[in-house]
């Protein structure tokens, strides 16, 4: 509506400016977004016109009702910042304020014991304190003991036969004090706009994941050279070590059957041979499409058997969804327009170049969005029908935002513990958009970031930046991605890279064969050669070869570390630290004792030489205060990789051999009492 002279001017904001609410998603269009368990850092910019001193509380009504107030406490001078911190105990949607007053007693207080002590204005400022015990005594009630306080405050204080000086003193009795906790003297209460954020089961943002293909946990070669597939049953023998490991979600690779049409063979050749198993992602054939199991994997009934064979090893199985065809895919035949078709009659298959995927046909959103958006609903409530309750999703970056932020919401409305996992390593504002409608995780950069300069601004990004929206799951390798990092970097490279995936994310995983250290590439390309996304990969994992070479006991030691300290299963609570080498990363995770089972602070200190290839020294300074300790501190600190101790402070000098000794976990032995 035009404003006009007639229409009055409603001014946007409120008497105490209250501004910069977080956590708040870009826009505010969704809510924010928090784990069960998880410890939610709430902020506000709020000030005022003048000196007189103000208060702010967080005003948090819960999915049940349950209404908290909660006070927000100054930050840095200057800054006009007010913070505070809430672990988030029930499941579901949260809604917020933040309610400012001007705080009139500290504002007296802050007054009189500057005129007081100068002797300017004594007896009327000592006036304007009576008045506001006699207004407390009104608010408390007379009759009530808090009510007696006050009025016997205000009568000491209005005595003129004592001194200017005790009289200010009855402001700061005890029992003053405490009453006016209760009874709060204050004004101009304003309370910003309702803000929601949504929390979830933890599994949505805590979790150690691994990835193994089943087709080739007990794939056997035959002497004419073909294959015997793994199956689902084969599969469920490699579920032990998989959570001895510390793993909590297991991670399968399409599970459907595979197209046989441009099959891809060995290495992503365009002719497979017959005994050639083709690509997990080129989905569907005679023998059904994308709410069928593949043939040689097993039947329906295998699968719910290895899901709970999974859940008493204490894993989840997290399902490949990939809205993707092979060109015998029934739905080709069924519904030709789902598809993009070329003008030679052909339909469009997938690149992104310079890669070319012949073995798939790319969906189309837009010939029918309805037909094809119903379609794909059925089967993910099919899949949850059966047990599974996690879906890592296969580019959706190439998917409408608009189809995600519905199915996503359609789901999660029917079934709030379904957890969608996004591999989408695309452009920022698609990755992030993806995270703000709703996908629970994300892939992430991190994969590229290597250098210490490279991995600050990024660990500063998604802890602090994108942590009201975007969960990382850190994960170090996958069938697609062998960085040169990985690939020239020795073991030294695959332990550095877990240790920090393992500490700096609440979520990471890995892909099997990373323990093993399978570094190879495939010429002129990131990823490992004689790739199992084609062919099958038997490894002999009991072998004492294997056993000799395994990082599996570094792995358990990173989980086991996790799975200790609840510091490293929050996101939000990391800090950078200075040092002076430009290979040696310092960071903390710490997590106050109020928030802690034991009562007692939960403190990681992570130091770690991102050159695989050398030994590095420098000195490492803390800050302290992000560490929840005082100024001038000394503290002992344990390194639980080695088992070492040393006493820490401020400064402290530092050597890390890649070779020997690549990275620092140090526990941090709080005093009695922090």
């Amino acid at each position: 509506m035009a404003v006009t002279e007639s229409t009055p001017f409603t001014p946007r904001i409120g008497r105490i400016p209250i501004r910069h609410l977080s956590p708040v998603q870009p826009e505010d269009r969704w809510p924010s977004k928090a784990f069960l368990g998880e410890v939610v850092p709430f902020g506000a910019t709020v000030f005022r016109e003048g000196h007189d001193l103000l208060g702010a509380d967080l005003l948090l009504r819960a999915p049940d009702g349950t209404q908290s107030a909660h006070p927000l406490a100054m930050g840095a001078p200057g800054t006009d910042r007010w913070h505070t911190e809430v672990l988030v105990d029930q499941l579901g949607l949260y809604t917020w304020r933040v309610q400012a007053y001007s705080d009139d007693w500290a504002t007296w207080m802050h007054a009189a014991t500057i005129k007081i002590d100068a002797g300017v204005d004594v007896e009327v400022t000592l006036m304007g304190g009576g008045e506001l015990l006699e207004r407390a005594t009104e608010l408390a009630g007379a009759d009530t003991p808090a009510g007696k306080t006050f009025s016997d405050a205000r009568a000491a204080m209005m005595n003129a036969s004592l001194s200017p000086a005790a009289r200010l003193a009855v402001a700061s009795d005890a029992r003053v004090v405490a009453a006016l906790q209760q009874h709060r003297l204050t004004s101009l209460e304003t309370v910003s706009a309702p803000h929601t954020l949504r929390v979830e089961r933890t599994r949505a943002g805590v979790g150690s994941w691994y990835e193994f293909f089943p087709r080739s946990e007990g794939a056997k070669r035959r002497k004419d050279g073909s294959w015997q597939s793994g199956t689902f049953a084969t599969a469920t023998r490699r579920l032990p070590a998989v959570a001895q490991m510390g793993f909590d979600v297991l991670y399968l690779p399409p599970i459907h059957p595979i197209g046989r049409l441009n099959r891809k063979g060995p290495n992503n050749t365009l002719e497979a041979g017959p005994n050639d198993p083709g690509s997990p992602w080129a989905i569907g054939a005679k023998e059904g499409g994308h709410d069928a199991i593949h043939p040689d994997l097993g039947t329906v009934e295998d699968f719910q058997a290895f899901l709970a064979s999974a859940a008493k090893n204490g894993l989840e199985v997290a399902l490949d969804l990939a809205l993707q065809c092979a060109p015998d895919h029934p739905w080709v035949a069924e519904h030709p327009e789902w598809f993009t078709t070329l003008p030679d009659g052909s339909i469009r298959y997938a690149e992104n170049p310079p890669k070319k995927y012949q073995d798939i046909y790319p969906l189309n959103f837009d010939n029918d969005p309805e037909g094809l958006s119903t379609e794909i609903l059925r089967i993910v409530r099919y899949w949850i029908e059966l047990g599974v309750r996690i879906f890592r999703v296969d580019n959706p970056h190439t998917k409408p935002l608009a189809f995600w932020e519905w199915l996503l919401h359609e789901i999660n409305a029917e079934h709030p513990d379904v957890v969608f996992f996004a591999e989408a390593f695309t452009r920022p504002a698609m990755m992030q958009s993806l995270a703000a409608v709703g996908f629970q995780q994300s892939y992430t950069y991190f994969t590229w970031r290597n250098s210490k300069r490279e991995l600050e601004e990024y660990l500063t990004e998604v802890s602090q930046e994108t942590s009201a929206y975007f969960r990382p799951n850190f994960f170090v390798n996958t069938p697609d991605i062998l960085t040169e990092y990985l690939q020239f970097g020795g073991v030294p490279a695959y332990k550095i890279r877990a240790a920090l995936a393992a500490t700096a994310s609440p979520s990471w995983g890995a892909y099997a064969g990373f323990e093993l250290i399978e570094n190879v590439a495939r010429p002129g390309s990131e990823e490992n050669i004689d790739n199992e996304k084609y062919e099958y990969k038997q490894r002999d994992w009991s072998s004492p070869e294997t056993q000799r070479r395994s990082i599996a006991p570094y792995l358990t030691q990173l989980n086991t570390i996790r799975a200790q300290h609840p510091a490293l299963r929050q996101l939000r609570n990391l800090r950078i630290h200075v040092t002076r080498d430009d290979a040696i990363l310092c960071y903390s995770k710490v997590l106050p004792g109020r928030f802690v089972r034991s009562g007692r602070t939960d403190g990681i200190i992570v130091v770690a030489n991102v050159d695989p290839h050398s030994a590095r020294e420098t000195t490492v300074s803390l800050d302290l205060e992000a560490l929840g300790l005082p100024p001038g501190s000394t503290f002992e600190v344990k390194d639980l990789l080695s088992g070492e101790r040393y006493t820490w402070g401020t400064e402290n000098y530092v050597r890390l051999d890649a070779f020997v000794h690549p990275v620092h976990i140090f526990r941090i032995d709080y005093p009695k009492g922090v």
